[in-house]
């Protein structure tokens, strides 16, 4: 069985765990979200529904977002969060770093997404990949936050292929990923790795094998792991 019906039955399988009517997702216009939406559309079919959520964000991107959804022939609603952005800007205090500033788009995506879902009684599904969940490069209680992460077990250069097998376009799986947090912005630029060499030495630290891998790049991966060890724990409780 391909790997992509392995995790259309597995979706499947958990909206009806959960009694559940269907599934909702953000489709950016990236790969890991055209890859969930395929995904959703595989094992759903019209009961998957995409929001496209615009935030002061790249109108390539909503293009490319509604490529994906219009060869696939998935369900659209689109929700635009630039004035939510805009009030939080108005009333939140100084200092507005870019870091915080940028956090809250996503957030606000995922209050969104769960609105759906709680109006329709769907799951949210969440496109997060082992790489980037690996080395906490994700925003907590943002895109992090979804019921399940059919992508979770899986590395991004595992995605890719996974995209291609799916018929996701190519245009899609060859731009440089982003999380489109401010203009310009790359996933790459940001880690200060390429996902080749993300991979390779996550992949290395798990079998306690790093021969041939150059020692500066697995330092940083293991130091990037072990620091955002909290973002994948659960809330730590105390125990009187």
């Amino acid at each position: 069985m391909k790997l992509s019906d392995r995790i259309s039955r597995w979706i499947r399988q958990k909206i009806q765990d959960a009694s559940a009517k269907g599934a909702v997702f953000g489709l950016s216009g990236g790969i890991d979200s055209s890859v969930v939406a395929a995904l959703c559309n595989k094992a759903l079919g019209d009961r998957a529904l995409a929001l496209i959520m615009p935030c002061h964000s790249e109108p390539s991107d909503e293009q490319d977002a509604y490529l994906v959804a219009e060869r696939l022939g998935i369900r659209v609603e689109k929700i635009v969060l630039d004035s939510l952005w805009d009030e939080f800007a108005r009333i939140l205090p100084a200092p507005h770093t870019r870091l915080a500033m940028a956090n809250l788009k996503p957030r606000l995506r995922m209050a969104t997404l769960y609105y759906f879902a709680n109006s329709l009684n769907y799951l949210v599904v969440g496109s997060g990949n082992k790489s980037e969940l690996s080395i906490g490069y994700f925003t907590k209680y943002g895109d992090a936050g979804a019921d399940i992460l059919p992508l979770g077990g899986l590395l991004k250069t595992q995605v890719r292929e996974l995209a291609r097998e799916l018929g996701v376009p190519n245009r899609i799986i060859e731009k440089p990923p982003t999380a489109g947090l401010w203009n310009n912005q790359t996933d790459e630029a940001e880690i200060g790795l390429s996902y080749e060499q993300l991979d390779k030495a996550i992949l290395a630290l798990e079998s306690n094998n790093t021969t041939g891998l150059r020692s500066e790049i697995v330092a940083k991966v293991k130091k990037l792991m072990d620091a955002s060890r909290h973002k994948r724990a659960t809330v730590p409780l105390f125990l009187p």
